[in-house]
């Protein structure tokens, strides 16, 4: 607590000076393992520097692994090597892990419960007992005992689709990507919300395909915008994501899922309706696949709920009909879905280990969103108290290329809303993500940063760095 680095002899910039004297005085002796650094507000003020300087200074001793931050305690000197120390190794920069500062991947919050972990592998290990038979090909679409236990995990959404309808295919992406070949040719219209998903972009970049992003408003896609684009451009589907969207946490009510419903039976548009967020909120609005099966593909990923590692989706079909162009173009760009990860997700949901998950997820992500709330500045951020990430509206004169550039330079990831703007300018905005692997010490350290550096115009928080 009594150290205080000399940093006169540097040129470097301040922040580097403050984690080569960490490093340096470890060599020397001066600091030791287990020695506790100031709070970074005190040593700030103490070398009469800002708080962004002392912060990214931590952050930068943290990636050559001279120390590590504990949760509420401190940051503390790692016991290092003597060889290592001697030999400088340990001042050479290091890819900070990624629980530290990457805030750029919408994932659910890791499970760190004891018990529950231990569930979840016992289900992976009475399913490995199988292990043989798994190894084989499955049938397009999902062995039967797959699909049932669909079907079981897609009534909590009020969905009961015939078998025939239902699809277990090996994640979101390659739903879309055989529904879109199954609906349009190149050249063709798709509509989507302004600020969208950016794998549909990806998508329909690939197939030829026209995306046109429409007017949204606090409730998600205006229908006035949807009806005009309708008549306008005769689209051959709509792509929705209705529940907590990416990136704005939007959820559409039922009334305006109904408003959407009436504009696409009248001309004819189908709906391609991405559930990726569907089964966190206890009490989401019913599915448009409840509201108008006739017209929806509905894709209930399983990458939000439980786990982006098992690559897998369920996917329902408006009708039989509707089922064999999309199989055909499934089974050309990916065959089958995982029997291995199939099989789990199957045990996982008949045994009530996905329920456990999904509650620990719900559990974690409001606490996560209530230091969010804390941390940041109160008025510029639309979330919602499940949802992964949060919707950052960057103040004035901010922008969102300065915001994420200093972000980034600090070893923080946050993703510029240009990667969601389907068409037409981006806004002053950015997602921030609240998942993954991070934890919450290094969440809120990171959070803290990003408030103290909008409560300074850009060029102040750049000087400190």
């Amino acid at each position: 607590m009594d150290w205080l680095p000399d940093l006169t002899q540097s040129n470097k910039p301040r922040y580097l000076a403050i984690a080569d004297r960490i490093a340096a005085d470890i060599a020397a002796g001066a600091l030791s393992a287990g020695h506790r650094l100031p709070p970074q507000r005190r040593l700030a003020e103490a070398l009469a520097v800002d708080f962004t300087t002392v912060a990214r200074g931590y952050v930068e001793a943290q990636r050559r692994g001279l120390v590590e931050s504990r949760v509420g305690q401190g940051t503390f000197v790692k016991a290092m090597p003597p060889k290592a120390v001697a030999s400088g190794q340990a001042s050479i920069p290091r890819a900070p892990a990624p629980e530290l500062v990457d805030l750029s991947m919408t994932l659910p919050p890791e499970p760190d419960d004891p018990a529950l972990f231990a569930r979840l592998r016992q289900g992976l290990a009475e399913v490995g007992e199988r292990l043989v038979s798994l190894l084989r090909y499955q049938p397009l679409g999902g062995a039967p005992e797959d699909k049932a236990a669909a079907g079981s995990w897609l009534g909590r959404r009020g969905l009961t689709p015939a078998p025939e309808q239902l699809f277990v295919v090996p994640g979101a992406n390659a739903a879309l990507l055989a529904i879109l070949s199954s609906l349009a040719k190149p050249g063709d219209s798709v509509l989507c919300e302004a600020l969208t998903y950016p794998g549909i972009r990806s998508i329909c970049a690939q197939l030829g395909l026209s995306l046109t992003g429409l007017a949204m408003d606090g409730d998600g896609l205006d229908p006035a915008a949807f009806a005009e684009a309708c008549r306008r451009l005769k689209p051959k589907a709509l792509y929705l994501n209705p529940v907590l969207q990416n990136p704005t946490t939007i959820t559409m009510p039922e009334q305006r899922r109904e408003e959407i419903v009436g504009i696409a039976r009248r001309h004819g548009v189908a709906i391609i309706e991405d559930d990726a967020y569907g089964f966190v909120p206890p009490d989401a609005p019913a599915p448009f696949a409840a509201l108008a099966p006739e017209l929806t593909w509905h894709i209930a990923g399983l990458s939000k709920c439980l786990g982006a590692g098992l690559r897998l989706a369920y996917v329902v079909v408006p009708d039989l009909r509707s089922g064999w162009p999309f199989a055909a173009a499934l089974r050309a760009s990916s065959v089958m879905a995982s029997p291995l990860t199939s099989a789990l997700a199957t045990h996982w949901i008949e045994d009530g280990s996905a329920d456990a998950l999904l509650a620990f997820v719900r559990a974690e992500t409001a606490a996560r969103q209530k230091l969010a709330a804390e941390v940041l500045p109160a008025g510029l951020s639309r979330t919602d108290p499940l949802s992964f990430n949060l919707w950052l509206e960057l103040p004035p004169p901010w922008t969102r290329a300065a915001f994420v550039g200093q972000m980034q330079a600090t070893g923080i990831g946050i993703v510029a809303s240009d990667a969601f703007a389907a068409k037409g300018p981006a806004p002053e905005a950015a997602r921030i993500c609240l998942g993954g692997p991070i934890g919450r010490k290094a969440l809120g350290d990171a959070l803290a940063f990003m408030a103290h550096a909008l409560e300074q115009a850009p060029e102040v928080s750049a000087r400190a760095l």
